[in-house]
Order: structure tokens, then sequence, then C-alpha cells
């Protein structure tokens, strides 16, 4: 039944992994709403959707993660995964344990491929994608950027200081709000450089753009242009 009351829960993967998780809706308490599950980017949480709450929850039942590693979800237990096909099965489980036959899907970044390959790999799954600022794996921007910087960059200095030092690669600094810079880093700050660091190295290895077309759900894309991180 849907309801106004927010819920904040987590979960244990099939690997063991514990995953951090909130619903919200404020749609009519008589009625059903859909289901609209939000992905964030890597080196965020799920406040990054912060500000495009007020405009979901009123007509959507809104799910948001941590993703595996990431803010509240902490570091999944040792030897365990990191693929793209482990991402996909945690979210794949949170529907289940949401007992969600399929829902509406928005993604930024690394969420937006995560949403990608779930619509490939588990089309049932899958009402609708959005898929913001994201391309099929990095493998294709090796050659575009230096991914190695990064991971060493996040060694040496501490995500903070790294995402400090690097911030104009990611935003038109003339143009956001003052804090703006201050409140996505320290956004990310809680989260582990070493994680982090082998996170970015399972992205560059793989490239799944030859399944695009694969995918049949309603899908909207939106890439930037110019983006000074990845190639087109």
């Amino acid at each position: 039944m849907a309801t106004a009351d927010p819920i904040r829960a987590e979960f244990r993967t099939g690997d063991g992994a514990r995953i951090r998780y909130a619903v919200d809706s404020f749609a009519k308490p008589w009625e059903r709403p859909p289901t609209l599950v939000l992905l964030h980017a890597a080196m965020g949480t799920m406040h990054r959707f912060h500000r495009w709450m007020p405009h979901l929850v009123g007509r959507w039942r809104v799910v948001r993660w941590d993703m595996r590693g990431h803010g509240g979800s902490g570091l999944p237990p040792d030897g365990t995964e990191l693929s793209i096909g482990r991402l996909t099965r945690d979210f794949v489980e949170l529907l289940d344990r949401l007992e969600l036959d399929a829902a509406h899907v928005v993604g930024s970044s690394t969420g937006g491929i995560i949403g990608m390959h779930a619509a490939v790999t588990h089309p049932r799954r899958v009402a609708s994608l959005a898929s913001y600022a994201a391309i099929p794996g990095l493998a294709p921007s090796t050659g575009h950027n230096d991914y190695t910087a990064w991971t060493d960059g996040l060694a040496r200095e501490g995500v903070a200081a790294f995402l400090r030092r690097t911030i104009g690669q990611r935003f038109d600094l003339g143009a956001v709000e003052p804090g703006f810079v201050d409140w996505w880093i320290d956004d990310a700050a809680g989260n582990d450089p070493a994680f982090l660091g082998r996170f970015v190295r399972m992205m560059t290895g793989f490239d799944f753009s030859d399944c695009l077309r694969e995918i049949a759900c309603p899908a909207l894309f939106v890439v930037p242009s110019g983006d000074p991180v990845h190639s087109d």
C-alpha cells in the first residue's frame, strides 16, 4: 500500500553485501503509484537526488539506494565480486526485496550504466529507462581520459582532496550556486578511496555498446556535449 511515511532500510545481497535504500512517496495513500528507482553515480550516494525528490514523490513511489561500497551501504565483504554484472544483480535483488516485478529506472553516470545493463540482461525488470551522462562502460574512454591519474590521485590524496583538485573537470564552476561544490564533495568524502580506485579500474574494463540495440523498453539517453571526462 502506498504511504507518505518514508522507509529507510537495508538488505543483504546474495553474496553478503549490505545495501542501504530509501523509499519515499507522497502520492495519494489509497492509490498504488508506479515505482521509480534512482541510481546514483560512482563516488556519490543517494543524496545526489535530493533536489529531485519534491518533483517526484507526489506522483511516484521513489526508491533510492547507496550503491555497493558507497555511502551507508559500506564496503562489501572481502573477496566479493565487483563487476557490472554484480552491480546489475544488486539492482535486481533490490527489486526482489521490494517484491517488484519491474520498475521505471533513472540513472546518472554509473547509475545509468547499471540501468542500461539491466535493460539488456533483465529486460522484464525495467519498465522504462532514463540515462543521464552515461556510456555503456568506460573502456571506450581510456584513450580520452587518464583513469590511472584518478586511481593514483584517490589513493594519494584521499577522496575529498582529489575531487576538489579535479572539480573543474566535472562542473562549470562559474555556473553552479555558492555552496554546491562543498556539498557535492562532502557527499563523496565518506567513501573509501581504495574501493573507489578498484571501482574505477573495473569500470574501464568493459563496453557493451553493441548490446544497446537490445533495449526494448521506452528509453531516454541524455548525453552532454563536450564532456571533458568521457569520449563520445
